[in-house]
């Protein structure tokens, strides 16, 4: 098969996947607000002494070199995963994105937050396939890629968890990795985590407590 091919066949399978995850996250939305609205426990602010954050340096998506400089002054959300995901990946990207719609719709502003999809499988997740990639998530989402070193210490540096599985036949494989995303605050300090099990109306709503 030729790359072309490949190429038009991974396109149309990644927009099937995320039509379908997209139906998923809806039909799910109305549980994870009740199950929300049973729970109402606020988040604790950190103390800003969690040991989370750190330098990196890596490309983005759009194929400028980003550091953690460039964002000062900005909440961070932070989220790594990759885009060969079969599943978990995509569904918390669009859970992220139907949260935002959310928090701009509630008075969030979103000139204020960046969102940054982190790939911890940069060998295939290139600042183009990262492009290519975002288009189906929020506009706002910023793809970054880099070296395995620049990822390592930046997985370090958040305490990030990633493992490339066995690799089959073909070549391909899985990563095995943490999903918990990450706000950071305008000086790069830990604010807050948000964890898989919390819906987008849930995280939505604990963005807009704790951003101004």
């Amino acid at each position: 098969m030729t790359p072309p091919v490949k190429a038009k066949l991974r396109a149309l399978f990644n927009g099937i996947l995320i039509a379908l995850i997209l139906l998923l996250v809806y039909g799910a939305y109305g549980y994870s607000s009740k199950n929300a609205a049973n729970n109402q426990s606020a988040p604790v602010r950190s103390s800003g002494t969690a040991t989370v954050g750190g330098p990196f340096q890596m490309t983005g998506s759009d194929g400028q070199i980003y550091s953690q400089k460039d964002f000062a002054g900005k909440y961070m959300l932070l989220y790594f995963g990759y885009t060969y995901c079969p599943d978990v990946c995509p569904l918390d990207l669009q859970r992220l994105t139907l949260a935002l719609d959310s928090f701009a719709a509630g008075g969030g502003d979103i000139s204020n937050l960046q969102p940054l999809f982190v790939t911890i499988d940069p060998a295939r997740d290139t600042p183009q396939v990262m492009a290519e990639y975002i288009t189906h998530f929020h506009p706002s989402i910023l793809g970054l890629s880099g070296t395995d070193a620049q990822l390592a210490d930046m997985a370090k540096a958040y305490k990030v968890y990633y493992q490339q599985g066995d690799v089959y036949e073909d070549g391909s494989y899985l990563m095995d990795h943490s999903s918990i995303m990450y706000l950071m605050g305008p000086e790069g300090e830990f604010v807050t985590h948000i964890s898989s099990n919390e819906g987008p109306k849930a995280f939505a709503e604990k963005l807009l407590r704790f951003l101004p």
